[in-house]
């Protein structure tokens, strides 16, 4: 079964979050607000994006 692509969005910055929110918004691949990149759509992609989804939007 092939893999699809998620495209995920940096809508928040996520200057005064925790250490850890940090990371994994760097972990995506995202640097800039309204940046838009493209991932895998697997479960480790979808368990980073769910942990801090006040800063990320999944777009389609």
């Amino acid at each position: 079964m092939a893999e699809g692509k998620i495209r995920i969005q940096l809508i928040r910055s996520p200057i005064c979050t925790p250490e850890k929110h940090k990371k994994i918004v760097r972990g995506l691949g995202l640097r800039k607000l309204n940046q838009v990149v493209e991932r895998p759509d697997n479960a480790g992609f979808r368990g980073m994006v769910s942990k801090v989804p006040h800063l990320l939007k999944i777009v389609e």
